[in-house]
Formats: structure tokens, sequence, C-alpha cells
């Protein structure tokens, strides 16, 4: 998934406005490509599931949250089943208050619905003191004030830990130790222990635990079951695999889906629609 746009639509990095929206719909058949923005980026995921890649890592974002993308990050986003989303794309002297990493922001009401506003306005609003400048500024003090939610799985640099977490993201039932590890990349389970807590910040297994719970978002808005998911995961039964979720999230998979996908907003009529599909994007009404 990626914003290039068809001819006759405007380019959201020239557009002449300190905060431009769009609305993005597609299919789980849209693939990612790597880009990168001139303006920061606010992915705000209406419905479905979008996970999103850069250098340093992999987010996943479920509905009722929003990716902030600091400019020029490379990146690629990919969606899981159905999805719509509205992008806003901010000038830089916007975003210089907001955080220069990657990050995944629970999006509360007042937020939203300054988001849903700029994605249903037209992209040459009024400039100067306009009601469009005044709530741009307040949607900026309500993103810098909105909590982050834990879906991030960084990705270490180690050349022995990058072997072993592509492993692990290839098969992700597998169950190996750190020192079954070990004797497949070359280090002891200490040295891996240590690298893993000084590049992710995490236990190898937290992350293989934020691991399953991207992937289970991402199976969860494909329609498969909380039982099929665990078994594919590697767990040795349902009520292991829902107590894992529950400690880190603080609900079961089921519930915490199911509240998502229920917080849904209308959707955008108005303003600059796209439409991803295999063959690329296009006007909505196309």
């Amino acid at each position: 998934m990626t914003e290039r746009l068809p001819a006759g639509t405007e380019d959201p990095d020239l557009v002449p406005r300190p905060l431009v929206g769009l609305t993005i719909r597609g299919t789980p058949t849209a693939e990612g490509l790597l880009h990168r923005h001139d303006k920061a980026e606010l992915l705000y995921v209406i419905s479905g599931v979008i996970t999103v890649q850069a250098a340093t890592g992999i987010w996943t974002v479920p509905p009722r949250c929003a990716f902030w993308l600091p400019k020029g990050v490379e990146h690629m986003a990919d969606a899981s089943g159905h999805f719509e989303a509205g992008a806003l794309y901010v000038v830089a002297d916007l975003a210089e208050r907001m955080p220069g990493a990657c990050c995944i922001v629970f999006v509360q009401p007042l937020l939203r619905e300054l988001i849903l506003r700029f994605i249903r306005s037209p992209q040459l609003y009024p400039e100067g003191d306009s009601r469009e400048a005044r709530l741009a500024a307040v949607l900026l003090d309500e993103l810098q004030a909105a909590p982050v939610e834990p879906l991030h799985l960084p990705f270490p640099a180690d050349r022995r830990l990058r072997r072993l977490t592509e492993a692990v993201r290839e098969q992700p039932s597998l169950r190996l130790s750190l020192e079954e590890w070990g004797s497949r990349v070359g280090a002891s389970s200490r040295t891996l222990s240590r690298l893993f807590r000084s590049e992710t910040g995490m236990s190898f297994v937290r992350w293989r635990q934020q691991l399953h719970i991207g992937l289970t978002l991402q199976h969860l808005a494909m329609g498969r079951s909380v039982a099929t998911i665990a078994h594919d995961l590697g767990y040795e039964s349902v009520s292991a695999f829902i107590a894992m979720f529950r400690r880190l999230l603080g609900t079961t998979p089921a519930r915490y889906f199911s509240e998502a996908m229920g917080a849904k907003p209308d959707q955008a009529s108005e303003g600059v629609v796209l439409r991803m599909t295999p063959d690329g994007i296009t006007p909505a009404d196309a």
C-alpha cells in the first residue's frame, strides 16, 4: 500500500497547505511498495488492519489507532482484509513538536473528528486566519497528547539477531530456546539475551510475543478464528494463547478486535478519496 497518485490528483507533498488530507480504500491483494514523503504523515485506520514496515521495525495498526511517520522515513504498508484509512500530511514546522520516530497512537474521539474533518475537506482550503488553520493547531495538540499503543516490533541491528528474528518471522510457530538459536547463529544464549535487551528494549520471549500480537490482529482482520490462530502460532492450547494476549493488551483477542471494529466512524464522503487495487491507486469513483 502506497499513496502514489493517479494523474489529475494532487500529490500531498506538493499541495501548498500545512495540513493535507485524503482517504484511501483498498483490498487484501494490495501490495506495499517502499516510499517516502517530504511531509510527515499520520495514517489513521478507519477499518481493517494496516501493517507498516520501516528500517527500525514493524507496527501493526488496528482500527481506532493511527501511525505517526516523520518526514523522509522510507516505509511500506500492507493491509489485512479490506481497509479504509485517512492520511494526513503535515509540514515540517507543524510536525516539529511531534515524536522524531515512528509510533502508533490511540485516537480519542476529539482527535478522530478532527482527522475526519481534514480528510473530508478540499485539499486547497482557505489559508490565513481561517477555521482550518485553527483546527489544524488543535489537531496537533491532541495528537501530541494521544497515548502510544504498544504494538511496535523493533528490528535489531546485530547480524546474528537479524538471522534469528527473520527466521522467527518466517516461521512464527517455532519454539526454539535461546540456547538452540545460539547454536544456529553462532552466539551464546547469554550474548543473545544481552543483545536482545540492548537493541530492542525487550527480551526475546517478549519480542516473539509482540510478533504474535501483530500477526493475531492481521489474521483476525482476515476472518480467522482465535483457535486457528493459536494453533498456527504454535500454542499448546487456546487458553495459553489468550492468556499471553491478555497479559500484553489487557483483554482477549476477540474482545480487543471487536471493540476496535465497533468504533468505526462514518466513511468519509467528501474530499479526496482514493481506492487501492492490485493495479494501483485510482479515484474511488473511477
